[in-house]
């Protein structure tokens, strides 16, 4: 199936004291049209090449460079050792190198996975159907919010820095998604979220989304 762009690229409410606290945090989303399946060959092709570009050296020399290192600040900042806790694509780098190569898993993991290590910055993926047409943002836990809205899930301490829109939250900001909120087999459209820090220029974070869509329009059916 041929993915198809809903909305452009868009960015994401940042909750005031949230911006004055981390003035260069941005939020960019958008909607296309697709769902949960298996890469095509050149998808598989593309991560073999960028497999090939993050060896030992490379990834080592990772945090020196500016996005990551981008990251790595903000991580201090909110009170996350990034030795310990890795940002995403440091996390993905070191996989790269348990594994010996960057491994497929279906067509959506694997265009978050290229738009990363193509461009530094983390890209997420939801079921459309569960984002209020207003779009996503960033915001912190207030008392009562749970995890994806139900009621079944345990209640999030308020003031942690969430992914949310009008309805609920989605995710925890470079944390878990809610269960039942990834795209999955009955998903028809998919909502792809970047998060940039300061630091991050702009053109970064939408190059990063524009990626993933170009992966997904390989997908044919």
């Amino acid at each position: 199936m041929k993915d198809e762009v809903e909305l452009g690229a868009a960015p994401g409410f940042v909750e005031p004291d949230v911006k004055a606290e981390f003035s260069g945090l941005r939020l960019d989303w958008l909607t296309v049209k697709g769902g949960l399946g298996p890469s095509p060959a050149p998808v598989s092709e593309r991560l073999r090449a960028l497999s090939n570009r993050y060896r030992g050296p490379n990834v080592v020399a990772m945090r020196m460079q500016p996005i990551p290192h981008a990251y790595r600040s903000f991580f201090r900042q909110i009170g996350l050792d990034p030795d310990t806790t890795r940002i995403p694509s440091e996390q993905a780098a070191l996989a790269r190198l348990l594994h010996g190569g960057f491994r497929s898993q279906n067509v959506i993991e694997d265009a978050l996975l290229i738009a990363l290590m193509e461009t530094g910055v983390p890209v997420w993926a939801l079921d459309a159907d569960l984002v209020d047409a207003g779009g996503l943002g960033i915001r912190t836990s207030v008392s009562g919010d749970r995890l994806g809205g139900s009621p079944e899930a345990p209640e999030l301490a308020p003031g942690r820095l969430v992914v949310a829109d009008a309805r609920c939250v989605h995710a925890m900001l470079f944390g878990e998604v809610a269960p039942g909120h990834r795209v999955g087999r009955r998903t028809t459209h998919i909502t792809l979220f970047a998060v940039g820090v300061d630091g991050v220029p702009e053109i970064h974070i939408e190059e990063a989304l524009w990626v993933c869509v170009e992966v997904l329009s390989t997908t044919s059916g």
